[in-house]
């Protein structure tokens, strides 16, 4: 991994490279480019070698059409605000489009910087692609730093006693609080040095490219209530503090306003990982602070899957972290595939996880608990490779995020670190009456399910077909029959998993 070394000189120019961090307010890159260079310009870039794999997926599934994807208009509307922000301090956001292998050590050079300034990602394929930018700004005698600023602790900051990695949450999460400090919180105080900011020159200010410039229809990102930008992240960071203290009792409910919906600027960097963990921290020491300790927890187990992804980038190959579960046999052929489509498009017959299914798809959205359900449904109940489901994930999160994403599924899949173990198996229909008791998150997506009453929607199957019709429902026609049977289903995993 490209560390940061120690900065014991200044520079005339500098260049930052934004990328997971699209704020101008306690942004690592940011603070040091900024005390440490007279003049500072900044950058992103459209990598086609992100976009084209994107593209490639879209055209996959809808023959020729081009393709949409909330997650680039999140993305242009927050350069949009990153960059008036940036122009009204002096300086502006050169915004480029291409391979960032070419791109960053071109506009170095162009722009005659003497180094170049970005965070740590820790993805195998991030970590070459800067491997390759470092070595090519060496030749042009540039220098290199990287700072940590997605995460609290990364790769070798928390280990055991034995100077290991964790492979268990809890013992992870109790280290990691044991050496919190609140320096480790400490926002960079960029306006310090704001002045430093350098306009964008003349020729490279082509400002934002158009979303059919980057190959790409508008989605529906703009009839969802999603505020883009830092602006956005505050809004929903303000509405969520006004209902923290029962997070810890609502976050499981997907018809209830439980979680903080900050997920996906956190992912790309609207908000700092250290505003929000201080936050958290501090309201988790009043007494009525488990709503905030709850919250706390899921951030630390954002840091727990960066720091295994760091310690085992065998899982961006697709390799199961549990070694022995390489080679289960999962079910293929026609069948398989039908049962694959009618989990993706919402069609199973199991009410929570089609409207959980339908949710993902329209909105780009999942609630938590509905990731493990429907995780657990296609690997537990359908018998289908946990990749084909993280492949699904990652093409429509808009949060998706590598390290959070093959945890969240490899945890339901048994084949991960800290898994839940493959006899524990999630019964579709008591997770829906547990945490969907009157069904109101099914009937958000399932209309033709309006009205079958709370004893009946979480398997209408089992009302029969006279009760039903009272209902003005048929299955197989107005909604579907089950595909499987959960109990031979369960019996198949355990023999799967046993063998």
């Amino acid at each position: 991994m490209t560390r940061v070394r120690r900065l014991n000189n200044d520079f005339d120019t500098g260049l930052v490279w934004f990328r997971r961090d699209l704020r101008s307010t306690d942004q690592a890159a940011l603070y040091y480019a900024l005390k440490h260079c007279q003049r500072v310009w900044c950058v992103f870039v459209f990598d086609t070698t992100i976009l084209q794999p994107i593209v490639n997926a879209w055209r996959a599934r809808h023959a020729s059409q081009t393709p949409e994807d909330r997650r680039i208009e999140f993305i242009l509307a927050t350069l949009g605000e990153l960059d008036q922000t940036l122009r009204e301090r002096g300086g502006g956001l050169i915004v480029l489009h291409g391979d960032a292998r070419e791109t960053i050590p071109k506009l170095a050079a162009q722009l005659e910087v003497e180094a170049v300034f970005t965070n740590h990602d820790y993805e195998p394929a991030a970590l070459e692609r800067d491997e390759a930018v470092r070595e090519q700004l060496a030749e042009g005698t540039r220098e290199w730093f990287t700072f940590k600023d997605q995460v609290i602790f990364e790769r070798d900051e928390i280990l055991t006693g034995q100077g290991k990695s964790f492979t268990v949450f809890t013992p992870y999460k109790n280290a990691w609080l044991k050496q919190l400090t609140a320096f480790d919180l400490k926002p960079y105080p960029v306006e310090s040095y704001i002045s430093h900011l350098a306009a964008v020159p003349a020729k490279l200010d082509r400002g934002l490219p158009a979303l059919a410039q980057l190959g790409f229809a508008p989605s529906n990102l703009g009839d969802l209530t999603l505020p883009t930008g830092a602006s956005g992240a505050q809004q929903l960071l303000d509405d969520f503090l006004t209902r923290i203290d029962s997070y810890a009792d609502r976050r499981d409910f997907p018809a209830a306003k439980g979680p903080s919906y900050l997920s996906m600027h956190l992912r790309f960097g609207t908000v700092s990982i250290r505003t929000l963990a201080r936050l958290a921290h501090e309201l988790s020491l009043q007494p009525d602070g488990q709503g905030a300790a709850t919250w706390l927890s899921e951030l630390i187990w954002r840091d727990f899957y960066f720091m295994i992804l760091a310690h085992h980038p065998k899982l961006a190959r697709g390799a199961a972290f549990k070694a022995e579960y390489n080679g289960l046999r999962w079910e293929t052929g026609p069948q398989a595939d039908a049962a694959f489509a009618a989990w993706c498009e919402g069609r199973t017959g199991y009410p929570l996880v089609d409207a959980a299914m339908l949710q993902l798809n329209r909105t780009g959205y999942m609630h938590n608990r509905l990731r493990m359900v429907t995780a657990s449904f296609l690997v537990k109940d359908l018998g289908i490779d946990w990749r084909l489901g993280e492949r699904y994930f990652a093409e429509r999160l808009n949060d998706f995020d590598f390290s959070a994403n093959n945890g969240g599924w490899q945890w339901a899949a048994s084949t991960g670190c800290d898994a839940q173990p493959y006899f524990r198996i999630f019964n579709p229909v008591t997770q829906s009456e547990k945490f969907d008791p009157e069904g109101r998150f099914i009937k958000r997506y399932l209309p033709q399910l309006q009205n079958v009453p709370p004893k009946w929607i979480h398997a209408p199957w089992l009302a029969g077909a006279d009760r039903l019709a009272e209902f003005s429902l048929m299955l197989g026609k107005d909604y579907p029959a089950p595909i499987v049977d959960h109990a031979q289903a369960r019996q198949l995993t355990l023999a799967r998993f046993g063998k």
